[in-house]
């Protein structure tokens, strides 16, 4: 019996591209539902009904949120295609910590870069500065940080690569600049031009238009009353 398989996102979602490029990966078919999270669907409530968020990915009627958890029950339950993650426990282990790092410290700091302005975006420059450091660290002597591979470390952090280049362009700041992050730099470009991820990309255009409606209320919250 053929197996089913769907994945409800949306169209700009960082963490859905997460779950579409593991699936990809693994050449894994897949429906693909894109949802308005300003009028959820009841699908997306009843699969979700804890958070109400996406991405879900439903797998034979069994729903599974959150898109790290996700990829890791991709590459479990998928293992005869390309292992997202190593055979062996510690590098296993490095890899979930610093995909958490990456979300936890490195894409909060990121996004205050995007939303302060002034002596608060300088600031929060600096903190992006200091984790960004560490993933630097991290990809010495590596193509990806899965080593010559993309692996599961590499669809945590894609969102660099995605996310970075639309919010240094709206605010005119270079976030990850290539003198002072040459590994980085080099791994954004190696991983967006890899074949499953490039065909995945969201509009460049429609992305500047969502992120500079998104940080309007930002700015105007930061004027003086």
């Amino acid at each position: 019996m053929a197996e089913e398989v769907k994945l409800l996102k949306t169209w700009s979602s960082l963490f859905g591209l997460r779950a579409v490029w593991a699936l990809k990966l693994k050449g894994v078919q897949y429906e693909s539902i894109d949802e308005d999270l300003s009028n959820k669907s009841p699908l997306l409530l009843q699969s979700n009904p804890v958070h109400k968020k996406v991405p879900v990915l439903l797998h034979n009627g069994k729903s599974i949120s959150e898109s790290m958890v996700i990829v890791e029950y991709v590459d479990e339950t998928w293992k005869q295609k390309y292992p997202l993650l190593s055979d062996d426990p510690y590098e296993r282990a490095r890899a979930r910590f610093w995909a958490k790092f990456g979300d936890d410290k490195g894409l909060s700091s990121i996004w205050n870069v995007f939303i302060k302005q002034g002596k608060e975006q300088e600031e929060a420059i600096g903190e992006a500065s200091e984790n960004l450091k560490f993933l630097e660290e991290e990809l010495k002597g590596k193509k990806f940080f899965g080593g010559e591979k993309i692996g599961l470390l590499d669809l945590a952090l894609g969102w660099l690569a995605n996310l970075v280049p639309v919010l240094e362009e709206i605010i005119g700041v270079k976030i990850i600049d290539k003198k002072k992050f040459p590994l980085l730099s080099a791994w954004m470009q190696e991983f967006a031009e890899a074949p499953t991820i490039k065909e995945t990309w969201p509009p460049h255009d429609k992305l500047l238009t969502k992120f500079r409606a998104t940080r309007e209320p930002y700015l105007a919250a930061a004027q003086p009353k």
